[in-house]
């Protein structure tokens, strides 16, 4: 069974209902079609009702009985207005510039998520990074005791001996642009604590270089030294080295003579990009020329479940994004839970 079906299975087994504000993207719909007919999530469409509508018929799409929110029309516009207006009038929101942004699908959907009525939201076929992550941000927050919030790939390789067997995170691909240290190795904790989330495995960290064990030196290969250093002080159980090139991380033959010793053993699965320009280049090389899945950008640190998509997304990404966001809820859930125990007892 690959990777995505074995989320699928796992979403099955407590339905979620994930928001997608972008409903007049033909992609969305299929997508849609796709998640209604494996049954793996409820779905709610935020947009226009009757352009959505006429869409699903002019398509002839197996959609019936779909909830479609029309942020125009919806009875809880006002509450909505009044929410997102005590959530930001510190920050200088007024009650006009809350009734204009409310309309937006993007935002109302954020608020649905917020309010309980939703429990993840995908967005960014047809909407840039920021314009996902700002709402976000705005109306959800980020988790408890995170410092910084980052994008990940997960990327499966078909026919592939490394990783996971082909399985692996990339981070981070989709976000921070140019992190220190400090974040670099924040990035680090949580995308291990992802791939155990999702992969259900036990990740492997490889901090990435152009070097391996100081073969050059420069800022950019301290950078990495640093980071490593404070990822196996935040969390001595940590399997993680570097600085280390890639063949260094994840073949173990190469891993052997070059970085003899390294825990990880050339069994990296986790894969930490000095930056943004090589970790979006590096999953677009893969996704292309390895022929591999690539879902994401993925969010880790926000406060409920919101998943970035490339705007190159097909509707099978989408459709299996969902699944992802909709496990991702179950975790989140059973965190909260695990929280409200502590806190009682």
């Amino acid at each position: 069974m690959s990777f995505i079906d074995e989320v699928k299975q796992r979403a099955k087994k407590d339905i979620k209902t994930i928001v997608l504000p972008e409903a007049e993207d033909i992609r969305i719909l299929k997508a849609t079609e796709q998640v209604i007919q494996e049954a793996y999530a409820n779905i709610v469409l935020v947009g226009n009702q009757q352009r959505i509508e006429k869409k699903i018929k002019d398509n002839q799409l197996a959609i019936k009985g779909i909830n479609i929110v029309d942020p125009n029309t919806s009875e809880k516009y006002d509450e909505y207005v009044n929410l997102f207006y005590e959530l930001r009038k510190h920050k200088g929101m007024t009650i006009e510039k809350a009734k204009e942004l409310v309309k937006d699908p993007v935002y109302y959907g954020m608020l649905m998520v917020k309010q309980g009525e939703a429990d993840g939201l995908v967005s960014g076929a047809a909407h840039s990074t920021s314009d996902t992550l700002r709402p976000a941000l705005q109306i959800l927050k980020t988790a408890p005791n995170t410092k910084l919030v980052s994008a990940f790939f997960v990327m499966v390789v078909p026919n592939c001996e490394y990783g996971e067997k082909g399985t692996f995170i990339f981070a981070d691909s989709g976000l921070n642009e140019n992190p220190d240290a400090e974040s670099l190795s924040e990035i680090a904790l949580s995308s291990s604590k992802s791939f155990r989330q999702l992969v259900e495995k036990e990740p492997k960290v490889a901090m990435l270089s152009y070097s391996t064990y100081g073969s050059a030196k420069s800022e950019l290969t301290q950078k990495v030294i640093e980071a490593t250093k404070l990822v196996k002080e935040k969390d001595r159980n940590i399997i993680v080295d570097g600085e280390l090139q890639l063949d260094a991380a994840i073949v173990p033959e190469v891993a052997e003579f070059k970085a003899p010793g390294s825990p990880l053993k050339g069994e990296a699965n986790v894969l930490i990009f000095p930056n943004l320009d090589t970790g979006n280049i590096g999953y677009k090389l893969v996704q292309r020329l390895g022929k591999a899945e690539a879902y994401g950008p993925l969010c880790q640190g926000i406060a409920k479940p919101v998943n970035d998509l490339s705007r190159g997304c097909s509707s099978n990404d989408i459709a299996g994004v969902v699944a992802i966001t909709a496990v991702q809820a179950q975790s989140n859930e059973s965190k909260m839970s695990s929280c409200l125990v502590k806190d009682t007892e």
